[in-house]
């Protein structure tokens, strides 16, 4: 919950990969995945070895940045047994790509946290990685949002010299994600001569959801009715640390939420609220 992880179904990690075919950015092409708690590495990789059983080097290489040892470890793993040809890297994205990173891909995917700060670093950080010329993929990934959240994030598409190609609403379907209605939208940009990276330097500020919009929850101890009051300020940060350590009183591990509030904001690294009020 932390870092907005919620995994899409393999129906959807295997649409991306036949969007990616689709778009002729894979057979060949070198692929980036900026985060893949979604695993779509592995689906690209397996849709090659399907297309060409036994020839599955064919020039291609798919990349992995990710800020998640467990994920990076568990592609690792499938990509040995499986012969893919998938390398990995850990990262974290508030810091710039690595050099050796800079200018090399065809595409990129990402499935940022659903913020506009999340977005615009993400997309940034995969521009960065970008080959230097018009008209490369770039596959976004994103929860369906309000008409005024929607125009701000489509013109900081323009600010950073993306052109929407296509828009397909409900296009990935997530495993537990209540919050979003278990669905989300795919956006296909492409690059452009204009096309530069919106943030470029470090980046200091909140950029997941829970971050950004601290909320504070009160939930009822289904053993004893007890209750216990969950947020990042409190001595509980999250649900699954109170299901870790239990109820204090009975010791019981389930859990059903009563109340939620949010309980305050915390500010916008200066890039990003400077844009924000030239918006607004």
């Amino acid at each position: 919950m932390q870092i907005d992880q919620s995994k899409c179904t393999m129906e959807t990690s295997l649409k991306r990969s036949m969007l990616c075919l689709r778009q002729h950015a894979l057979i060949g092409k070198r692929v980036l995945c900026i985060g893949d708690d979604d695993l779509v590495s592995i689906s690209l990789g397996l849709l090659l070895k399907r297309l060409f059983p036994g020839k599955i080097s064919l020039r291609t290489e798919i990349h992995v940045v990710d800020f998640d040892e467990r994920f990076l470890q568990y592609i690792r793993d499938v990509a040995e047994r499986e012969q893919l040809p998938i390398l990995c890297r850990h990262a974290d994205l508030r810091h710039p790509l690595p050099e050796a990173l800079h200018g090399r891909f065809d595409c990129f995917f990402t499935d940022p946290p659903y913020t506009m700060q999340g977005m615009s670093l993400f997309l940034s950080r995969g521009i960065s990685a970008l080959k230097r010329s018009k008209g490369l993929p770039i596959f976004l990934s994103f929860a369906h949002k309000p008409p005024g959240f929607t125009l701000a994030m489509q013109q900081e598409f323009i600010r950073m010299g993306l052109m929407v190609q296509e828009m397909i609403p409900h296009f990935n379907e997530y495993e537990g994600a209540q919050m979003i209605g278990g669905r989300g939208q795919m956006i296909v940009l492409k690059s452009t001569e204009q096309t530069v990276p919106g943030f470029e330097e470090r980046c200091e500020g909140a950029i997941y959801t829970g971050e950004i919009r601290r909320t504070e929850r009160l939930y009822r101890c289904k053993q004893c009715n007890g209750t216990v009051r969950v947020g990042q300020d409190l001595e509980i940060g999250t649900i699954e640390q109170l299901k870790q350590r239990g109820c204090s009183r009975c010791g019981g591990f389930t859990f059903e939420l009563v109340e939620k509030k949010q309980s305050g904001k915390t500010e916008e690294s200066a890039p990003f609220a400077a844009h924000q009020r030239q918006q607004e």
